[in-house]
């Protein structure tokens, strides 16, 4: 085997600290470069349903598959569909057996970072850009300067990856979508009939061209998101500079002739109401190999949220691409033959993704989405 690459992982988020794990349990060193200032610094984001056969197996490489079940919410795996009239359509109650259990975002990633050695994350460290040295390897730029030099430089740092333009010229575009996210504190206990209404997962409403989805996440907390199709500068015209009450206004006003028990849950949200523009890089994204750089995740292949497949790739591309550096013989052959692989990997479900995302809120959106979860219903009555 050729001797062992630097390695520095930009980025510290599921992809990028799954990665360090893995690569640390095979002796390899790596040094993860984030911008957070600490574990703690900000919300890191809803629920995540982790699959079996992606995100499951790469916590089973990392050993902490036991550790993921102790976290993981195997009761909110529920799915439940309305019209716009509250009238209910489906209720898929989900079973343990279906195996796509819930874990918070948050506790996802402190799983992750309490398997990694004390020092291995360097925390208030955002990269500014990587340049290539003389010697063939990649100096990586804080924004405190730089830092030092890689054989090997990951880019797990999302959408707007700093490395990814080492690799491909191309940028996310935007999906046309935008989802305005607001959350319900303690609902249980403060709100119990929407507590009911939403039950143990997820609740989703469609009708004149505009969605709400509400899912719940631990601690009696339901995060929604409100889903238009809008110009990419809607948002920010539509809610600058307005309060949270006046935001809580526009918003329930972008929904005339809806039921109050759906328009409510906006009525009584927290103050912490953002918008969140989808946007994905094109379906089969790739790039020429160049050796010392290769991407993960969304910095590879962003893809709207339809289908949960995000996280779930980001994993197993750490999982995959960790296995190909530890057993090539030479480090780089592993990262080539890591790329391949995932090229042809992540084509269905970016394609899959993409589709979802075209014909939502179409004028045949609630029908259709009524028609995949039926679709999905009867699959899991077969296995």
């Amino acid at each position: 085997m050729t001797e062992k690459p630097g390695i520095a992982i930009i980025g510290g988020g599921p992809g990028g600290l799954m990665l360090a794990r893995l690569l640390h349990m095979a002796g390899f060193a790596a040094t993860v470069f984030e911008g957070d200032e600490s574990a703690q610094f900000r919300p890191q984001g809803g629920t995540l349903d982790i699959h079996e056969n992606t995100g499951q197996q790469a916590l089973a490489q990392a050993g902490l598959l036991s550790a993921f079940q102790r976290f993981a919410r195997y009761d909110d795996q529920g799915s439940r569909l309305c019209d716009k009239h509250g009238r209910l359509l489906l209720d898929d109650p989900g079973q343990p057996e279906d195996n796509r259990p819930e874990i918070d975002r948050t506790a996802l990633r402190d799983l992750l970072l309490a398997s990694l050695p004390k020092g291995m994350v360097r925390w208030g460290q955002a990269v500014a850009s990587i340049s290539p040295t003389k010697e063939g390897a990649f100096r990586v730029h804080t924004q405190n300067g730089p830092i030092a030099d890689y054989d090997l430089v990951i880019g797990a740092d999302g959408a707007w990856s700093r490395v990814r333009p080492l690799l491909s010229a191309y940028q996310p575009h935007y999906s046309g979508l935008t989802f305005i996210e607001f959350g319900i504190d303690d609902v249980d206990a403060s709100h119990s009939e929407i507590a009911g209404f939403v039950g143990r997962g997820k609740l989703g409403a469609e009708g004149d061209g505009r969605a709400i989805i509400i899912q719940r996440n631990a601690n009696a907390h339901l995060r929604g998101y409100a889903i238009f199709r809008v110009p990419e500068n809607w948002a920010s015209e539509q809610f600058a500079n307005l309060s949270p009450a006046a935001r809580r206004e526009r918003l329930v006003a972008e929904f005339p002739g809806w039921s109050p028990r759906l328009t409510d849950m906006i009525r009584v949200a927290n103050d912490h109401i953002v918008s969140r523009l989808i946007y994905a890089l094109p379906v089969g994204h790739h790039w020429q190999n160049r050796t010392g750089l290769t991407l993960l995740g969304d910095a590879a292949h962003v893809m709207s949220p339809f289908g949960g497949n995000g996280v779930n790739e980001a994993l197993f591309d750490a999982a995959e691409l960790a296995r190909h550096i530890v057993s090539a013989n030479d480090w780089r052959d592993g990262v080539k033959t890591y790329e391949t692989e995932m090229f042809a990997r992540v084509s269905l479900p970016a394609r899959e993704a993409h589709d979802a995302a075209a014909t939502e809120l179409s004028h045949l959106g609630l029908e259709l989405t009524l028609a995949v979860m039926e679709s999905h219903r009867a699959e899991a009555a077969l296995t």
